[in-house]
């Protein structure tokens, strides 16, 4: 779903051979699989045992899967940022931080520390890209993931969904101690074969697993159906227009 966000970003900066991208929070690795499409060499980063999984699948497929076991110009690490560096090779020139901020209560929480385990890593002067939710009003998803928040008051103090602040990406890149230099707005729609499948999309973001946690899945999931409804079409599919923003830093 935020392929349009990718883009705009790798255009922007113009990505391509002599980029050497840190992706942290690097989850399934499309973002990292289309800068590598560019020419850039990846490393990427998550501590998701099982997205991290699906990474090697993209970037690295094993020989019975048509693969060769190896992907040139890329490397994939379980863990921390701090554990990315690379002694025998050069000093990355961009971070990306593509999972987007500023739609649940805390969900920027661990992503200071992140960047400032990471900046060291990298040249000065790189880039670093942060990604957050737009304006509630500009993105139909919103509607659907205050489901989490109605169903028990504990969401509030525990990952909860909260309204996108104008300032979000600024605040943690002033935190961590890089300087923005720019940003944008990309429209990324949501969009779904049919109700079933936008349910279990939804759910296997991460953003109601509190909600699941307070009550049960069957519960989460019914809610979550009734919030889709405004959004299924005659055809069947669903649809959601949303507008995502990024921000550029720099490093120091």
């Amino acid at each position: 779903m935020l392929v349009p966000l990718y883009e705009a970003v790798y255009e922007h900066l113009e990505v391509g051979a002599g980029t050497r991208v840190l992706g942290l929070g690097c989850g399934s690795g499309l973002a990292l699989l289309m800068a590598s499409t560019r020419g850039a060499s990846v490393t990427g980063v998550d501590t998701d045992r099982a997205r991290m999984a699906l990474a090697r699948e993209r970037l690295a497929p094993e020989p019975e899967r048509g693969g060769s076991g190896e992907a040139p110009g890329a490397r994939l690490v379980e863990g921390g940022p701090e554990e990315a560096a690379d002694p025998r090779g050069p000093r990355f020139n961009m971070i990306t931080v593509f999972q987007p901020i500023g739609c649940t209560a805390g969900d920027s929480d661990g992503l200071v520390p992140a960047l400032e385990a990471a900046v060291p890593l990298a040249d000065h002067g790189s880039p670093v890209v942060l990604a957050g939710w737009g304006p509630p009003e500009r993105c139909a998803t919103s509607a659907v993931l205050r489901v989490a928040s109605r169903l028990t008051e504990r969401l509030r103090a525990d990952g909860g969904w909260r309204q996108t602040l104008r300032d979000d990406l600024e605040d943690v890149a002033t935190r961590a101690g890089i300087r923005p230099d720019g940003s944008g707005r990309v429209s990324c729609p949501f969009g779904y074969a049919d109700l079933d499948s936008a349910v279990r999309g939804l759910m296997s973001t991460g953003l109601f697993d509190a909600a699941v946690r307070a009550t049960d899945p069957a519960q989460v999931e019914k809610e979550v159906e009734e919030a889709l409804h405004p959004h299924v079409r005659a055809d069947g599919t669903v649809w959601m227009p949303n507008v995502f923003r990024y921000l550029i830093a720099r490093t120091p």
